[in-house]
């Protein structure tokens, strides 16, 4: 990964002073998410998962729940499309689910800009080559999900995320930046329910 030795510090002072506006003027936003979830739902209002960081680091995720407990005659949870809320829906449309990992960011477990964090438990199923989109923070919006979040597999996922490794820059985070506040704006669907659980390369070819 070929980056000035200036970026990395200038990126996370990017990261503390970005996440620290968003939370003070999106503190309404917030309040009125954690209502509607509150109403909606019920307790609990955030939801919270293990992920794999920076060099697989594993650290705790924050986001606003946006799915209902429910589960088939066997016992086990029905699929996230079913599970779903109509207030979920629209947190994710909006990406006001995702506000509350801007915590993250603080605590330095996350960037504006990375690869998303996935479940802990995939990490032996990665590729080498899949495995360095590790090499980075993860972040909350990125190169694969500026390109289709729901509609693009696991596979070519893992690839604009190395990809994204291999182009650290301010030029490419601006770029990202401005596609994401563009797709947002647009009720593009970037955040919204993804794929299957991903079980390894091997498994899905």
């Amino acid at each position: 990964m070929a980056v000035s030795p200036l970026y990395a510090p200038f990126k996370r002072g990017m990261d503390i002073a970005g996440a620290l506006t968003i939370g003070v003027a999106g503190w309404p936003l917030m309040l009125g998410a954690a209502a509607a979830v509150r109403v909606s739902m019920g307790s609990p209002v955030l939801f919270t998962q293990e992920r794999a960081g920076r060099d697989g680091a594993s650290f705790r995720i924050y986001k606003f729940r946006t799915m209902r407990e429910a589960f088939d005659a066997s016992g086990q949870p029905l699929p996230d499309a079913e599970r779903i809320t109509r207030v979920g829906h629209f947190l994710r449309k909006t990406s006001l689910d995702e506000l509350p990992q801007f915590l993250n960011v603080l605590r330095g477990e996350m960037s504006l800009i990375g690869p998303r964090p996935l479940p802990v438990r995939y990490l032996g199923r990665y590729t080498p080559e899949q495995a360095r989109r590790h090499e980075v923070r993860p972040g909350i919006t990125g190169w694969a999900q500026v390109q289709g979040r729901s509609s693009v597999a696991w596979e070519s996922k893992f690839q604009y995320d190395v990809w994204y490794v291999d182009h650290v820059s301010l030029l490419t985070d601006v770029k990202i930046l401005a596609m994401t506040v563009f797709k947002v704006a647009g009720g593009s669907d970037t955040f919204g329910v993804g794929n299957e659980e991903f079980m390894g390369t091997q498994a899905t070819l």
